[in-house]
């Protein structure tokens, strides 16, 4: 079918369209927090990089620690009302940040409290919305819904990062991080509104025992497991680099909070280009081009780490966001096409838990790194780490080998 009867067809569709706002709305929040957090805990007095390493840190790790329990709740309760409750705890996450930030009272304990609450709300979030995707969207549509939702999700943070960026320098981080804790309460309303359905796996069943299940599904697909050491590894230096080393380097070379935000909308603005040829492009190896891809996580690390122009970082940081979310929609579908939907929760949470589980690490000795080598060296060195990821998957025969099920099945038609 071609693209635009199937982008017809969504658009038709009233429960994928409030879940399309839905998901827009709360990745317009999402996108408020990385420079109203990072420069809002910048301008604290004695604040430095080991503080908002510390701040993030606290916002991650309950994030990876509770990725697991997220995914076997979203398999057992209604998705849409995990989703919901994940999002309005989000809220109050962000928007307490802000009013500590306003009233000028940030004890760094509370600080890392709010954020660890956000984190948690992610481990609920993700895993649920992964999860009623395939609840919503017919199997012939869903590379067409996942890049729907990925063009929502860019656009909004493309708005979010050029609007967070104008608030905090003309009004602070505090109100940027209230206005993202107000963005996440719209989506959970929004949220309301989807169809409840209920759990896909059986409520009297052990959660113990559905983990076993979830990781056996997961363990069972080299690609699958293989990309997500890859990814581990990826993230984890993309979180110093752009939690820490990168506003550390902005701060001082790049004209601060309104260069870092450009570099940010930079990718932003990639990412809608991502979608846009996810929308019309199914290739037939589609994880060996999604790793692939991820080259271009390098580049705006070396960049950086050689003080380039911020122009050039922003074009790195474009082709970054073409790369990543023409990934994020070829992953998506994947997943959704070779993994059984009771279990997918559960797959989703562990290619989280997996995925983000040294993103601590990373932001815990990135101010350490900063301090003994200078951000310049340590972003070098991410870059380089980044390479070296990226040729560890694609060693791997099943990350080159497996075909598009789109494909397979046409070419059964064919023959037969």
């Amino acid at each position: 079918m071609p693209a635009s009867l199937q982008t017809r067809e969504l658009l038709a569709d009233p429960p994928f369209m409030v879940l399309l706002a839905a998901r827009t709305v709360s990745m317009l929040g999402m996108a408020f927090a990385p420079v109203a957090l990072a420069f809002g805990v910048l301008a604290m007095p004695g604040a430095d990089a080991g503080t908002l390493s510390i701040v993030l840190a606290a916002q991650t790790i309950p994030l990876v620690a509770f990725m697991l329990v997220g995914g076997v709740i979203a398999d057992r309760y209604p998705r849409a009302l995990v989703l919901r409750w994940g999002q309005i705890v989000a809220a109050a996450a962000w928007a307490s940040i802000g009013i500590m930030m306003l009233s000028g009272h940030t004890p760094l304990w509370l600080l890392c409290l709010a954020a660890a609450f956000a984190g948690l709300a992610g481990a609920t979030v993700y895993p649920a919305l992964s999860g009623i995707i395939p609840d919503l969207v017919p199997p012939h549509l869903l590379q067409q819904g996942n890049a729907w939702l990925s063009m929502g999700a860019s656009a909004a943070r493309f708005v979010g990062l050029v609007a967070s960026g104008a608030v905090v320098v003309w009004l602070g981080g505090g109100w940027a991080m209230v206005g993202a804790g107000t963005l996440y309460l719209v989506s959970a309303v929004l949220s309301g509104f989807l169809p409840r359905g209920g759990s896909l796996a059986q409520p009297e069943e052990n959660p113990l025992r559905q983990l076993r299940d979830g990781w056996s599904e997961f363990r069972s697909r080299q690609w699958l497991f293989v990309c997500v050491i890859q990814w581990a590894v990826l993230l984890m230096v993309l979180q110093a680099s752009q939690g820490v080393l990168g506003p550390v380097v902005a701060q001082a070379e790049l004209g601060g909070a309104r260069g870092w935000t450009a570099v940010l909308a930079s990718e932003a603005v990639g990412a809608i280009v991502g979608v846009v040829i996810a929308m019309v492009w199914r290739p037939r190896r589609p994880i060996l081009v999604a790793t692939l891809l991820t080259f271009t996580a390098a580049a705006p690390q070396l960049l950086l780490g050689f003080s380039a122009p911020l122009w050039v970082v922003m074009v790195a940081m474009f082709l970054m966001g073409v790369g990543f979310d023409l990934f994020g929609v070829l992953w998506m579908t994947t997943m959704q096409h070779e993994v059984p939907a009771e279990s997918l929760s559960r797959v989703a949470s562990y290619d989280a838990l997996g995925s983000l589980m040294l993103g601590p690490l990373g932001l815990l000795l990135a101010g350490p790194a900063a301090a003994v080598f200078g951000p310049h060296l340590a972003l070098i060195g991410t870059g380089v780490v980044s390479i070296v990821t990226t040729l560890f998957a694609l060693s791997f025969a099943d990350v080159r080998r497996l075909r598009s099920r789109t494909h397979v099945a046409a070419e059964v038609a064919e023959a037969a």
